[in-house]
């Protein structure tokens, strides 16, 4: 099986020289390469990643800080042009450690690091990262929200709104769809075209609507049976 690479870095030189490297390299699949912190914790968050080539010093938040966000998400190379970084990395158990400029023999030693324990399992790397907490963009910040604090989330235009419990109405850019992506579909679903609601977080249905927190939500024509699928007692 492919490994799934992702190449994070805030210079485009660095993002187009890894990519290269990733993409003339057998066995290994681009699954991104990117700038973008939080187009990076999304894959993570949906299993999309199996080694990310992460870079240290970045404008939003550093390598580090996106170790300790990811966990065991994924497997990391950190890419770097400054070594005081070494010893934090190993407190995150990286795979390698690579000093710009990388070589590409010095790149394929880092990945031959990675495919011995891939073949002897005989598949690709599996995250066994309990998604518990999503990331989403707000503006210029990435606000964490647990998944128990979230009620249900409202499509509204070009935003969605968050409802929760702690933090009230969060809104972002992202979308329902991807939404429905990040979220584990055994705690979410979606009831309508403009609604994902949390099944535990559910009072009663009344006819054709749920109500969650005092707010009545309506369940859409062609979202009813598999609803009701999903809350019908067995």
């Amino acid at each position: 099986m492919a490994l799934r690479l992702a190449v994070l870095d805030d210079e485009p030189l660095a993002v187009e020289v890894l990519a290269d490297y990733v993409q003339k390299t057998e066995g290994l699949v681009l699954a991104e390469a990117t700038g973008d912190v939080f187009k990076i914790l999304q894959l993570v968050q949906r299993k999309e990643i199996d080694i990310l080539l992460l870079d240290i010093q970045m404008p939003e938040l550093t390598g580090i800080q996106v170790m300790k966000i990811i966990g065991n998400g994924c497997r990391v190379i950190l890419t770097t042009a400054y070594t005081e970084y070494a010893l934090d990395s190993y407190d995150f158990n990286v795979t390698d450690y690579l000093l710009k400029p990388i070589a590409y023999d010095r790149f394929l030693k880092a990945i031959e690091k990675l495919r011995a324990p891939v073949a002897k399992e005989g598949s690709g790397i599996t995250s066994t990262w309990p998604v518990k907490y999503i990331f989403v963009k707000s503006e210029y910040k990435l606000i964490r929200i647990d998944l128990d604090d979230i009620l249900y989330i409202e499509a509204l235009r070009d935003y969605i709104a968050i409802h929760t419990t702690g933090n009230g109405k969060i809104m972002s850019l992202e979308s329902l769809r991807s939404m429905e992506d990040i979220l584990p579909p055994g705690d979410f679903i979606r009831v309508h075209k403009s609604y994902i609601v949390a099944i535990n977080k559910i009072a009663f249905v009344e006819r054709n609507r749920v109500v969650i927190n005092e707010q009545y939500i309506p369940v859409g024509e062609s979202y009813q049976v598999k609803f009701v699928g999903r809350i019908k007692p067995d």
